[in-house]
């Protein structure tokens, strides 16, 4: 069964978008295991999300064994090997533009991540579904069309100054220069052309093979820097996670040069606090957590980069004493100044566990609506523009350079109990992913509200989530109290209402195991996402 939450032991499943939880859960109830059905939720999600991502963008999973080991799939894709700030100058450009073909200047990296899981899938977890199998709903939905939802229509009519300057986007999108309308029918035909290859040659085809020798003569078609030698040169990282303590459990995340250190400092702050007498939607619980998050944002724009660049001090940001002393500074009767610095972002999380207690925290990306809004080439797959947040400035950590990652707002945590249970939780959202991920884990965890209360009582976002908003703002939905907002401003937050269920506040994702292996799993009613289980 899919609803907004569901309760089983033989496999969960919870995704932003019914069609991605139905493909997974039918995974999971042919005996495929917890990869297998993330691969298989994940190409939908690609197909029925396309303004959110695509396999023209990048992906990060959090692989967990039953006994709780855990590794990162770090699918972080650098950037071309002519991209400089020299060479940008050259072109009249002061900044990475956000969109165009000189946005779409990093690899893809998602297909490769698939592949890496897909490859562990099939040598440590037994599995036995062909990659065909996996990718033929994905390939069908390309194909046959689904009905658009109405989130992709305001993305494109936002945007589309830009996305309509590229005639195989509006062919692709908009046959005709029509704008879908929810409940509309969006075929993809060319996709579903280029998953079938997919199908047939594996994930390497995309980066080495005919699909990826598509790709690259398409990109340099529509004038991407991006080369063949960039896809082939290109193979995601197998990663060591940090982790930080919290409550009875270790809380792991991904390495730089995503914002999961970001994730891991704001919820290792908030360890320093007890939380569980505190109303859900008062003023101190979220005074609380703004000002962690200030903190944790604060050492990202500091330090966030590419370690094969730049020194990250990962240890030392994460090291008891570090939290303990930025814990030390949050004033629980004023707000401390904030100076948000931007980090791009938008995506897809979801999440899986299978009968054998395994589990996949995973998250998708394009960057922003439509990434770059450049298709490689008739393929039918629109590139990602994660790269857009790099900087010209020398001796910056996101610092333009060749071959360079950038610093991505992606991260998939996982809570381990002590006592054996487990929590795969996660969002969409932007570089406010931490602070939104943190509000639904705190709730859920230290308030004891139930996995669906927690996923729908109104949130906050510090900041940015992504795009235009403003920098410093505390965003909340117009479902909080009004007394929570003039708590608020007494203690010095400059408050902004936004709307009662807002996309900008994250299309979030929970799955509880229990310790004797019972599975609870939500879906945010913001998205237009399901829970299954078995």
């Amino acid at each position: 069964m899919t609803s907004p939450s569901a309760s089983g032991r033989g496999g969960a499943i919870t995704a932003p978008h019914h069609l991605a939880t139905e493909a997974g859960l039918a995974i999971l109830a042919r005996g495929g295991n917890a990869i297998e059905a993330t691969i298989a939720a994940g190409a939908v999600l690609a197909v029925v999300y396309p303004h959110m991502n695509a396999i023209g963008g990048d992906a990060f999973f959090t692989v967990a064994e039953a006994s709780g080991a855990c590794f990162g799939l770090d699918g972080a894709g650098p950037s071309a090997a002519v991209c400089t700030p020299e060479a940008y100058r050259a072109r009249g450009f002061q900044a990475i533009p956000k969109r165009g073909p000189w946005a779409a200047n990093t690899v893809a990296g998602m297909v490769s991540v698939w592949g890496a899981a897909y490859e562990h899938s099939r040598s440590r977890w037994g599995g036995t579904l062909s990659w065909a199998e996996l990718l033929a709903p994905a390939t069908k939905l390309a194909g046959d069309g689904f009905a658009a939802n109405a989130g992709q229509g305001a993305a494109m009519r936002g945007h589309w100054a830009q996305l309509s300057q590229s005639e195989t986007f509006v062919k692709n999108f908009a046959p005709g220069g029509r704008i879908p309308e929810k409940g509309d029918t969006l075929r993809q035909t060319a996709l579903a052309e280029s998953l079938a290859l997919l199908a047939h040659e594996g994930a390497n085809g995309f980066y080495r093979g005919e699909l990826g020798r598509r790709i690259a003569a398409g990109l340099q078609r529509e004038g991407s820097p991006l080369d063949a030698g960039d896809l082939a040169r290109f193979e995601c990282r197998r990663v060591a996670q940090p982790a930080v303590r919290y409550r009875a459990g270790t809380l792991h995340n991904l390495p730089p040069p995503t914002v999961g250190i970001t994730s891991l400092t704001l919820l290792g702050i908030l360890d320093r606090f007890d939380l569980s007498g505190l109303e859900p939607m008062s003023a101190e619980f979220v005074h609380l957590h703004a000002e962690a998050a200030k903190l944790a944002h604060a050492l990202r724009d500091r330090h966030l980069g590419d370690p094969d660049f730049v020194d990250v001090p990962v240890h030392r940001m994460l090291a008891p004493a570090t939290l303990d002393a930025l814990a030390a500074r949050i004033d629980r009767t004023r707000a401390a100044p904030f100076d948000d610095g931007p980090l791009p972002g938008d995506t897809v999380w979801f999440g899986v566990a299978d009968a054998q207690g395994r589990s996949v925290s995973a998250i998708q990306s394009l960057c922003w609506e439509y990434g770059s809004g450049v298709m490689a080439g008739d393929t039918g797959i629109v590139w990602h523009n994660r790269g857009h947040g790099y900087t010209f400035e020398p001796g910056r950590a996101n610092t333009l350079a060749p071959g360079k990652r950038p610093s991505h707002t992606l991260n998939a945590p996982t809570w381990f109990g002590d006592d054996g249970s487990r929590i795969v939780f996660g969002t969409m959202g932007g570089e406010a992913q931490p602070q939104i991920s943190a509000a639904v884990l705190t709730r859920a965890m230290d308030l004891g509200m139930p996995l669906a209360d927690a996923l729908a009582a109104p949130r906050w976002v510090l900041g940015r989530a992504w795009g235009d908003q403003s920098p410093t703002t505390l965003k909340l939905e117009r479902r909080f109290p009004e007394a929570t907002a003039t708590g608020l401003r007494a203690l010095g937050h400059d408050v902004e209402w936004f709307d009662e269920w807002s996309d900008y506040m994250g299309h979030a994702g929970v799955i509880r195991i229990g310790a004797d292996g019972a599975m609870d799993v939500g879906s945010d009613p913001r998205s237009d996402g399901a829970a299954g289980a078995l």
